[in-house]
C-alpha cells in the first residue's frame, strides 16, 4: 500500500491513478478516518469518474509515503505521523520550490527521504472535483543516503499509474530547473491575476524579466548548479509560459482562494540564498513581497 499525506490536487491525482486497493490517505492526528475520501476525477482523456480512497487504518503499514502537502506544512506534517511508521519506510516529497526538501532531509537523515519533481498538471476548480489538466513527467531521486537503495523500488510502485516516472541521480539539479520556471511565472500570475500565457505581454513582466533572469543565472552559478545565461533562462521560462498559456498557476490559485502561497520557497528561497551568497536579488525580493501582501490575512 502507498500512503498519501496531503489531499490537495497532486495527492488526489496520484490517488486517482494508482490501482484501487493499493493507496490510502494518511490522516493528520486530529482528522477522522472512519469514512472514505470521495471526489470526482476528470482525466486528460476519457469520462469523468468518482474516486473513493480510504484512510490508512491502525495496523496498516504502507510501503511508501507520498508527501503532497504545501511546502510550508511539510516538516510539521511529517512530524505528526513519522513515529507511526517503520524506520525503513521510504518518504517521497512532492513540494514546489526548494528549502522544504533540505529541511526534511536534515531533520531525518537516517530515514530514506526522496524528492520528486513533476510537470503533471492538476487543479481543483471545485472542492470535490480534481482535473488532470495536463500530462507530464515525474523524476524521483534520493535526498538522504538510506534512500539511494530505494529509488528503483519506489519507481516500480508507480508503473501501474500509466504516468511517466523516471529515476533522477541528481534530483537537486532537477528541482532547480523547476524552481527557475516557477520563479519566472508563478509570482507574475498571482500579482497580475492572469493565466500563465498572459504574463508575457504585461508591463510588469517586460520591465523586470531580464533583471530577474540575471539574478537567477548568478544564483545558479553561486549554488553550484551550472552556468546558464540569462537569455537561455528567459527563453525557457517563456517557452513554458506559452506551452501552458491557459493554465492557472498554483500560486495564483492560492491567492484566489485566500490560501497561503509557496512564495517563501520559490522567490523567497532565492532571495534568502542570494543573501547567503552575497548576490543581490532585488527582483526576487520585490516579487516575494508583493505576493506576500496579496496572501496576507
Amino acid at each position: 500500500m502507498i500512503g498519501i499525506l496531503g489531499a490537495g490536487s497532486l495527492g488526489r491525482l496520484w490517488a486517482a491513478t494508482l490501482p484501487v486497493g493499493r493507496v490510502a490517505f494518511i490522516a493528520r492526528p486530529d482528522e477522522p478516518t472512519g469514512t472514505d475520501l470521495s471526489y470526482r476525477f476528470r482525466p486528460v482523456k476519457g469520462p469523468e469518474t468518482t474516486i473513493r480512497i480510504p484512510f490508512v487504518r491502525p495496523g496498516d503499514e504502507p510501503g511508501l509515503i507520498l508527501v503532497t502537502t504545501k511546502a510550508g506544512d511539510t516538516v510539521d506534517a511529517i512530524s505528526g505521523v513519522i513515529n507511526r511508521l517503520p524506520g525503513a519506510t521510504p518518504i517521497l516529497l512532492f513540494q514546489n520550490g526548494l528549502g522544504s526538501q533540505q529541511a526534511v532531509a536534515a531533520q531525518w537523515p537516517h530515514h530514506p527521504i526522496l524528492a520528486a519533481s513533476t510537470t503533471e498538471g492538476a487543479n481543483r476548480p471545485d472542492p470535490d472535483l480534481l482535473v488532470h489538466a495536463g500530462s507530464g513527467d515525474t523524476w524521483i531521486g534520493a535526498m538522504t543516503d538510506p534512500a539511494r537503495a530505494c529509488v528503483d523500488n519506489v519507481i516500480a510502485m508507480f508503473q501501474a499509474t500509466g504516468l511517466k516516472v523516471h529515476q533522477e541521480p541528481d534530483i537537486l539539479q532537477r528541482l532547480w530547473q523547476k524552481l527557475i520556471i516557477n520563479a519566472g511565472i508563478n509570482p507574475y500570475t498571482a500579482i497580475l491575476d492572469c493565466p500563465n500565457g498572459e504574463i508575457l505581454a504585461s508591463a510588469l513582466y517586460q520591465s523586470t524579466i531580464d533583471d530577474l533572469c540575471g539574478e537567477l543565472s548568478r544564483l545558479m552559478a553561486g549554488a553550484g548548479q551550472g552556468e546558464k545565461s540569462p537569455e537561455a533562462l528567459r527563453h525557457r521560462i517563456e517557452q513554458v509560459a506559452r506551452n501552458t498559456a491557459g493554465n492557472t498557476s498554483s500560486m495564483r490559485a492560492d491567492v484566489l482562494h485566500h490560501r497561503r502561497t509557496e512564495i517563501d520557497f520559490i522567490n523567497g528561497y532565492l532571495a534568502r540564498l542570494g543573501n547567503e551568497l552575497g548576490i543581490e536579488t532585488p527582483v526576487n525580493q520585490m516579487l516575494t513581497e508583493r505576493v506576500q501582501q496579496l496572501s496576507s490575512p
